[in-house]
C-alpha cells in the first residue's frame, strides 16, 4: 500500500526502528526490494534518485514505483531522492510520489531554508511529505552519487543547534543529517559521531535520515537507530551484490548458452537477499543478523 514518508516514519518512531530506503533504477531492484519487504512483512521506501535519470528517466521509472507500492501488501513510500529543484519535486508529485527530498544543502543557510520552505508549502498542499538536508554529505567516490573525495571533518557535520532553527523554520517532515556517513562504497572505516546525532535528534524532534547507509557494521546500524535515525538510505552495496552475482554466474556458465534474462534473475535474487539482511537489521528486534 502506498503511504507517505511521514506515516511510515511515525510508525518507525513508535517502534524504535528504521525504514530502509532503496534506490531502484531497474526493474530488478524494484522487485527485489518489494519481495524482500513482503517476505519479512516490513515497511520500505522505494526511491528514485534524480541522478539516476541518466540511467532511466523518472517519467519511465516513477509510475512503475508507484504501481508496485500500491500493489504491495506492506506500507511502501515512493520517494524522490536528492531532488535539486521545485520543478523536479513537482514532476515527482504529479507522477504520484508520496514523498520528496529537496537537497539544497550546498546553498547558503538562508537560501537552503527558503528553498525548503517553498517545497514544503507546495508538497504539503498535495499531502506529500518532505525530507531536507542540513550539513554536507560527502562521497567515497566509489559507487556513490557524487564525486567528492571522502571527507570526515567536523565542519561538514550538521550542527545540532542550527538544526533546531532549521526545522522550526522550514517545517520539514524529516531531516537528513551529516554525522560521518558517506555516499558510495567505504574506502576507510566509518567514523560516526553518535553524540552529535543524538543531539540533533533531541533538538529537532524529527525523524533523522541517514544517507550513505550501506556498508556499516550491524552494531553501528543499531546504535544510529537507537540515536534517532528512522530512515536509512541503502543502495551501493546491494547494487554491487547484484553485479558480483552476475559476474560469478557468467564466469561459471557455458557462454554459448548465456541469455540476458538469466542475468536479470540472478541479479534480482542477489539484491533481494542483501536487502532482506538490511531490513532485518533495520527492524531493530534485538536479533543478530548473519551475513
Amino acid at each position: 500500500m502506498l503511504v507517505t514518508l511521514k506515516e511510515n516514519l511515525r510508525n518507525a518512531e513508535k517502534g524504535n526502528y528504521a525504514v530502509g530506503a532503496f534506490n531502484s533504477p531497474t526493474l530488478e531492484s524494484v522487485r527485489a526490494a518489494v519481495e524482500a519487504a513482503e517476505e519479512l512483512q516490513a515497511p520500505i521506501i522505494l526511491a528514485h534518485a534524480e541522478v539516476h535519470n541518466e540511467i532511466i528517466p523518472i517519467e519511465v521509472m516513477g509510475p512503475i514505483l508507484v504501481e508496485f507500492a500500491k500493489r504491495a501488501t506492506v506500507p511502501v513510500t515512493v520517494h524522490l531522492d536528492h531532488g535539486s529543484s521545485l520543478e523536479m519535486v513537482k514532476k515527482a508529485v504529479d507522477i504520484g510520489f508520496s514523498s520528496v527530498m529537496i537537497d539544497a544543502s550546498h546553498m547558503s543557510y538562508e537560501d537552503n531554508i527558503r528553498t525548503v520552505q517553498e517545497v514544503v508549502e507546495y508538497a504539503h498542499g498535495k499531502k506529500v511529505s518532505v525530507e531536507s538536508e542540513l550539513g554536507v554529505m560527502t562521497s567515497s567516490g566509489v559507487g556513490g552519487e557524487e564525486t567528492h573525495a571522502e571527507v570526515i571533518y567536523g565542519d561538514y557535520y550538521t550542527d545540532p543547534l542550527v538544526a533546531k532553527d532549521f526545522v522550526e523554520r522550514t517545517k520539514t517532515d524529516a531531516l537528513a543529517a551529516s554525522f560521518g556517513t558517506v555516499h558510495g562504497i567505504y574506502i576507510s572505516e566509518p567514523n560516526l559521531d553518535f553524540k552529535r546525532l543524538k543531539e540533533i535528534y533531541q533538538n529537532t524532534n524529527r525523524p533523522i535520515v541517514m544517507h550513505g547507509g550501506s556498508g556499516l557494521s550491524e552494531e553501528d546500524y543499531i546504535k544510529v537507530i537507537n540515536s534517532g535515525v528512522r530512515k536509512i538510505n541503502y543502495y551501493s552495496y546491494a547494487a554491487r551484490e547484484g553485479a558480483t552475482a552476475v559476474k560469478e554466474y557468467v564466469e561459471k556458465e557455458n557462454h554459448s548458452n548465456l541469455f540476458y534474462h538469466d542475468l536479470t534473475v540472478v541479479a534480482k535474487e542477489a539484491i533481494k537477499q542483501n536487502i532482506k539482511r538490511a531490513i532485518k537489521i533495520f527492524l531493530n528486534k534485538g536479533e543478530v543478523v548473519s551475513k
